[in-house]
């Protein structure tokens, strides 16, 4: 393992983690390895998850998990992304997930080997994207160009993912550990879903962090409560390291998978104890003659100067500019640079074909100083588009099928991949998505409050998909009639995550079966429409009249009725042709 504090580390786009070809060869090897019987399995998962590389519900096919800090990607990763889908990926196509990932699924083991080299090459690390480790520090699209910053905080989310790869303390965790960095109090990032998260902060003149801890959804959600108002950069990673060093040693959360994250140790001793745990941690003899400043570990990169120049001429709409208007007004959002915009492009259950990573590519050479990021959302922030520039930038995404409205709208479904490839998925999330979003959309919604509502959904209640934080939230179940199953959904009502304002959602009394998911949600928003008071949030209207109306609404919805020949679709899952049967396995996270 090499020396973490002297690896040395560049300021070039694209080029946040440092890949090692020889862990990429000896991925290879071992993989050829294995597959010759010369491993036992338990311990090569373990192997294998260091390198981003998860085992899938359908055998002998993995998924790789690319990790983009904070989000960035360059066009040079987008064509890697591009050649990965369309030469390694069978539905040729990556994934954006919900953590700011890019997944790729399907692969078998030995063609997972040469993907990494082809990711490699473009600077695109895997290490630790999986396993008991610090996943993917996620932070703000936004960060650096909105106003009301304080600071821009990407340096030090790039110095706190170097920090935290490959080294010893954190290879094996009691389990996952998830950071992010937001940029304001708009909070974009979502800091106190986190098991970590930072909130820049500027005082007399010093930069620093407001620390949240012990944040989680899926068992036992919770908010990150403060732990600390006020950090200064210079102490913020060794604050970090004492948290982890907390976790790390915590071992009775070792005893139960379902249990392990570090929210279930601060919700057990409080907040205040915790505290109270990390100031004496920061005693310890392991501070002694280490310099904890972030300084050779930032990623300082100024995108301004690199940024496009005017050009003498654009072009502009000709005629009818009724679908440009409504894209700029949904999906565009003015810098605080003047004159520069940054385009959100909505991206349709996160999932992008060869052909849209390598127009993207393009686009991004052409139009942005090759500066993009992902997003929580699953979508894509196109940042330092000229003003001048929106309506050719429309026009290409137009032609590649990415120029849909109302990017954070009700028609922006999210979800996680749920059966599509997940050991743990219960139900098909992906395809009630896709179902969703078309009820969505035929419903031609035009009203300001009713778009704000967001949608979305986990294939098990683990909430990759982030239902607990949806205004409406469904996670995977199943129903059984007789002797045959079917599946089903829990639903969710009234979280949200807008303007800094992190509310987890209430569970309703209901189990409502998948067929009905459509059915369900176009209820909701007619009993919200015809019931609320002027100017109401739906939120607003839930907490007023409480979860019966909902209840009461979708009630006969979840009747699924008998299995019977005319019933038979009700048994069939989303986007499947055979009944549904419950096939869960095991995560392997824990190995």
């Amino acid at each position: 393992m090499p020396d973490v504090e002297t690896v040395v580390y560049t300021n070039e786009p694209g080029r946040v983690l440092p890949v090692l070809e020889q862990e990429l060869e000896d991925f290879k090897t071992e993989a050829a390895r294995f597959l010759k019987g010369e491993w036992d399995e338990a311990q090569f998962i373990g192997f294998r998850l260091k390198q981003g590389v998860y085992g899938q519900r359908q055998p002998n096919v993995q998924m790789i998990r690319v990790k983009l800090p904070f989000g960035g990607v360059t066009p040079e990763q987008m064509e890697a992304f591009a050649e990965v889908a369309e030469k390694y990926a069978p539905l040729r196509k990556g994934h954006i997930t919900t953590r700011q990932n890019i997944q790729f699924h399907h692969i078998p083991l030995l063609k997972a080997a040469e993907a990494l080299f082809v990711l490699g090459r473009a600077g695109l690390s895997t290490r630790e994207a999986c396993g008991n480790t610090v996943r993917n520090v996620t932070g703000d699209p936004w960060a650096g160009i909105q106003e009301g910053e304080p600071f821009d905080p990407t340096p030090y989310a790039a110095a706190f993912a170097r920090r935290w790869l490959r080294n010893p303390l954190t290879q094996l965790l009691p389990r996952k550990f998830k950071v992010a960095f937001t940029a304001n109090d708009e909070d974009r990032a979502i800091t106190g879903i986190h098991d970590l998260g930072f909130i820049p902060r500027v005082r007399d003149g010093v930069r620093g962090f407001t620390m949240v801890v012990g944040g989680g959804l899926s068992t036992m959600p919770r908010k990150a409560p403060v732990l600390y108002e006020f950090v200064p950069v210079d102490e913020y990673l060794k604050v970090s390291e004492a948290i982890l060093r907390i976790f790390n040693r915590a071992d009775e959360l070792r005893k139960n998978r379902a249990k392990a994250r570090i929210k279930f140790l601060v919700d057990r001793v409080g907040i205040d104890e915790f505290r109270r745990m990390v100031e004496e941690e920061l005693e310890g003899d392991w501070t002694v003659g280490r310099d904890f400043r972030p300084d050779p570990l930032l990623f300082v990169h100024d995108e301004e100067a690199n940024a496009p120049a005017r050009r003498p001429h654009y072009q502009q709409p000709n005629g009818d500019h009724r679908e440009f208007t409504a894209f700029v007004a949904a999906n565009v959002r003015p810098q605080k640079q003047q004159g520069f915009s940054a385009v959100e492009v909505k991206v349709h259950r996160g999932d992008l074909r060869p052909e849209q990573f390598r127009g993207l590519a393009a686009i991004m050479r052409e139009y942005t100083g090759g500066y993009a990021r992902t997003t929580i959302g699953q979508n894509i922030v196109l940042r330092w588009v000229r003003d001048e520039s929106l309506y050719e930038v429309y026009s290409r995404l137009k032609e590649l099928g990415l120029a849909d409205v109302g990017a954070q709208t009700i028609t922006d479904v999210v979800s996680c991949p749920g059966t599509d490839s997940c050991k743990l998925g219960i139900t098909s999330s992906m395809g009630l998505n896709q179902a969703i979003q078309e009820r969505v959309e035929a419903m031609k919604i035009t009203d300001p409050l009713t778009k704000q509502i967001h949608i979305k959904m986990s294939g098990c209640p683990n909430s990759c998909g982030q239902h607990h934080i949806a205004t409406i939230g469904f996670h995977g179940a199943a129903m059984k009639v007789g002797e045959h199953q079917l599946p089903a959904y829990h639903v969710f009502i009234g979280g949200n995550y807008d303007n800094g304002e992190l509310r987890l959602a209430q569970q309703l009394k209901v189990r409502l079966p998948a067929k009905r998911g459509p059915d369900a949600v176009e209820r909701f928003i007619r009993l919200y429409e015809a019931e609320r008071q002027p100017g109401e949030t739906f939120n607003a209207f839930f907490d007023r009249v409480g979860p019966e109306p909902f209840e009461r609404a979708i009630a006969d919805l979840c009747i699924p009725g008998e299995f019977t020949e005319d019933n038979r679709g009700m048994f069939i899952d989303w986007n499947r042709l055979e009944l549904y049967r419950l096939q869960r396995g095991e995560g392997e996270c824990a190995v």
